[in-house]
């Protein structure tokens, strides 16, 4: 039987995946020496769009998005995805 997910697990699920992922990757960043396998680490790709202002005259408003995305970010997606797989 096809268990069904509500898109709001799967979100969950990717949100906390990409912050525990990025976070551990930058904590084992500062952990190890310079070289190639902490640049590995560090390497991230950012998307998204730049901060924009929306001025009313009686609201002003700003608005942006970056998403900084790691590879050990993308390790932890997976697994989040996994686990949601296993335990939902």
């Amino acid at each position: 039987m096809k268990k069904h997910y509500s898109l709001g697990w799967i979100l969950l699920a990717i949100l906390l995946g990409g912050l525990m992922g990025s976070a551990l990757g930058k904590g084992i960043g500062l952990l190890i020496p310079d070289g190639v396998v902490k640049d590995f680490f560090l390497l991230s790709i950012d998307f998204g769009f730049d901060p924009f202002t929306l001025n009313l005259a009686l609201i002003k408003l700003t608005l942006g998005l970056v998403v900084e995305l790691n590879v050990i970010g993308v390790i932890g997606i997976i697994l989040a995805a996994y686990i949601l797989r296993w335990y939902l």
